[in-house]
């Protein structure tokens, strides 16, 4: 692997310069467009902007942001939402003439920029070890070799069965279905990977694994905390929100190591000011602060509401405390015994404008908190939320207009394919209710999550794998540990749009499976077909694709995964071909096995959006005590020596998860490279670093050295002792063993490194 990440530098029109200190506006859209153009037809990039993200239209295969009820006529999109299209619509085709002249050994060698790029897979392909290139394989052939090696397997948990946050409603329900009747839980996904901290830590403490609030509830919001969270980049159309919110009157605050444009200035291209090149600023208080101390700042934030509610009580919401939560006086009792000094020194950050913060939030209970994998990914992550809900609760902030958690997924449908079952954890009240609809016991034994996939296909045991969607060695920790695990696998199988580096490292036999994207129409029996998904705050809507299927071998993903359960586990209990033939009647086993689906057609009918249960949304606190917990919670392990500093992974501005539109990072002024490592100018000097050199970064967890060369140093605004390299690049800094408590989610936002000068 690590001839690979050796093989990324692009010297050749490498350049950096200042960041920049406003997002989108003109040169947002001339972006948008420029990549657009360059890989998709112009009359096909007008047909599919014109129904992206409006009612009965696309719904962008990039992040979660929920849409507003009146879509805009100029287009419902932003920049990156433009570049997942142009990645998933674009001309060029990966066919089998290109697997013809493009052995395993030459691809592993390619950038993963380089491998999208390719363009869409358009029939089946099939590798066997010992072989130096793909080749096509009929349908049938393929079918038949999945259901084979499944049924051969030792025993069903010898499987496992990875999904991606872009899959469907429907392909998601018919995955787990299939998988439980087969007989195992191992149904690990992406959030495994993000936020699954999020959901440990909002059931515990709330009830319900995800957010509470809706998209009006920014309208209506006093004060917005924005914590570890990038929306620039990675939710674009968020910033509208935050725009409307700041018209409104709201505050936001942003707690980040990086400064990131989006935050700090909104030029909304769909606005004439903003076209003029006049942006809305949107941080009023922006607290760079030390990677994976939240924690410590918020406990310093509570003591001091707590100590200011002794004068002024109202600053804090009693009665809510009193009639809604339990475990206040243990809270209270922990946080007035920290050590204020202390806490501020780990943070970085200094008092005056800690005090600001605490002043925005005595005076103010309409709060919603925002976070994303600045809080999850760390060993903490779990404290690190619950922390943060601990402050709403002390202001009766969850439950009312303008206040609640919002947690920001990335990829568009990943909670809505934890909301259809795929869950390694699955409650004991969803099993029971698969078991009683369609008459089988399903396993009860706890599956394995991406972490201990992982481990488990590492032990050489003809394992069999099988993604839906994704590129999992790339999104993974510990990259050749990872691609080890897949090469050990009996057979691998990866249900896909686009070639990825997790098909270069097949199993002792490997499939790529081509499927239909969001953009393409779906026909089947009796017609052309629609999907669904759930967006990040829990609103469900149906997607269309409106662009004719590039090739006769293209499936959908229901389809493929109905013509496998088929072969593998029969049609006795399902009749997965009568599912496949009309999507309505997925829907309709949707509604018997998925509370909050019930009459799923019907609502699609009448309402086309509605709306999931959520009982923290309307104050009802759904734990298993019925109320609200305040909790205890760790601060980071802060044990970085003199000569190491704490890495944190992020994605470029060209970037979706592991998808790779670009190699520049026009928001942070970095062109034409990916490898580089962001660094305090006094940590180069503290370590007597030259920047016209390359550098390695190292560690060496669990007795184990890894390392990743060629990598330049980019003097940047970051906290001392901090420094931000991309992913997928230094992944193979990430040791598997390097977990949240409690979630299991990789910590791939506080790695300890050093770095060592290259000659």
């Amino acid at each position: 692997m690590s001839a690979l990440y050796n093989s990324l530098r692009t010297h050749y029109f490498m350049k950096f310069t200042k960041p920049a200190k406003s997002a989108a506006g003109l040169k947002g859209v001339y972006y948008a467009l420029k990549i657009a153009l360059k890989t998709v037809a112009p009359f096909k990039t007008v047909k599919i902007l014109k129904s992206l993200n409006q009612k009965n239209g696309i719904d962008c295969p990039g992040c979660a942001w929920p849409d507003p009820d009146h879509r805009s006529k100029l287009g419902e999109f932003c920049e990156n939402g433009v570049k997942a299209i142009a990645e998933e619509a674009m001309n060029a085709n990966a066919d089998a003439t290109f697997f013809s002249k493009h052995d395993i050994e030459e691809m592993r060698g390619k950038s993963d920029y380089w491998l999208g790029q390719q363009g869409r897979l358009t029939q089946p392909m099939y590798i066997q070890k010992g072989d130096t290139h793909y080749k096509p394989i009929t349908w049938e052939k393929a079918f038949e070799l999945v259901a084979k090696r499944l049924n051969n397997v030792a025993k069903p948990d010898d499987t496992v069965f990875y999904t991606s946050g872009r899959t469907s409603n429907e392909a998601a329900f018919l995955y787990q279905l299939f998988i439980r009747m087969f007989g195992t839980n191992n149904l690990p996904d992406c959030s495994n990977m993000c936020h699954e901290s999020s959901g440990v830590a909002l059931n515990h403490t709330l009830g319900i694994g995800k957010g509470s609030v809706k998209l009006e509830d920014f309208y209506d919001s006093e004060l917005i905390l924005i914590f570890g969270q990038n929306p620039g980049t990675n939710h674009p159309r968020m910033l509208s929100a935050l725009e409307t919110a700041k018209k409104n009157g709201a505050k936001v605050v942003v707690v980040n190591p990086l400064k990131e444009a989006g935050l700090l200035n909104f030029k909304n291209p769909q606005q004439l000011k903003g076209m003029l090149g006049i942006g809305e600023d949107i941080a009023d208080l922006y607290l760079q602060i030390k990677i994976n101390e939240d924690t410590s700042l918020l406990k310093i934030v509570l003591k001091r509401l707590l100590l200011l509610s002794e004068k002024n009580p109202e600053i804090i919401d009693k009665g809510f405390i009193d009639k809604k939560t339990v475990g206040f006086e243990a809270f209270q009792k922990e946080i007035l015994a920290v050590d204020e000094s202390e806490l501020l020194e780990r943070t970085g950050l200094n008092l005056e404008d800690v005090d600001t913060l605490v002043q925005l939030l005595a005076k103010r209970d309409k709060i919603i908190a925002c976070w994303s994998m600045g809080l999850t990914q760390h060993e903490n992550g779990v404290d690190n939320i619950q922390e943060l809900v601990n402050l709403l609760l002390l202001k009766g902030s969850i439950g009312k207009p303008g206040a609640g958690t919002c947690p920001v997924r990335g990829h568009s449908n990943v909670q809505g394919d934890r909301t259809m079952g795929i869950y390694e954890k699955p409650s004991k009240e969803f099993l029971d209710t698969l078991a009683s609809t369609f008459n089988f016991e399903p396993p009860r034994k706890e599956g394995v999550d991406v972490v201990e996939a992982i481990k488990l296909m590492h032990t050489k045991n003809d394992k069999v794998f099988v993604a839906l969607g994704g590129n999992f060695l790339s999104a993974a920790p510990d990259t050749p540990f990872t691609a080890k695990a897949l090469e050990n696998c009996g057979l691998t199988v990866h249900i896909s749009t686009k070639l990825n580096r997790s098909h270069l490292h097949h199993g002792t036999e490997g499939l790529i499976l081509p499927c239909l994207g969001r953009t393409d129409k779906i026909n089947e029996r009796s017609g052309e077909q629609k999907l669904t998904v759930e967006n990040s705050m829990g609103i469900v809507h149906s997607t269309r694709g409106n662009i004719e299927s590039r090739s006769e071998y293209l499936l959908s993903e229901p389809h493929i995964i109905a013509q496998i359960a088929s072969k593998t586990v029969g049609d006795s209990k399902v009749d997965w071909t009568s599912l496949i033939e009309d999507y309505d009647r997925i829907r309709d086993l949707i509604s018997k096995s998925v509370a909050g689906f019930e009459a799923f057609n019907e609502k699609l009918k009448t309402d086309k959006i509605f709306e999931l249960p959520n009982g923290p949304r309307v104050g009802k606190f759904t734990t298993d005590i019925g109320k609200a917990r305040f909790t205890s919670n760790a601060l980071s392990a802060h044990t970085v020596e003199t000569e190491e500093l704490m890495m944190m992974t992020i994605r470029s501005h060209d970037q979706f998860n592991t998808t790779i539109y670009g190699l520049d990072d026009r928001y942070r002024g970095i062109y034409g490279t990916r490898t580089v490592v962001l660094i305090n100018k006094e940590d180069i000097q503290k370590l007597g670093l030259n920047t016209a050199k390359t550098v390695t970064l190292y560690n060496d967890y669990d007795g184990v050295h890894r390392e990743v060369k060629g990598l330049t140093l980019v003097p940047y605004d970051i906290p001392v002792s901090c420094v931000a390299t991309y992913f997928p690049e230094c992944n193979p800094l990430i040791p598997l063993s390097q977990t949240a408590n409690k979630s299991n989610t990789p910590t791939s936002k506080s790695i300890k490194i050093k770095i060592r000068q290259e000659l």
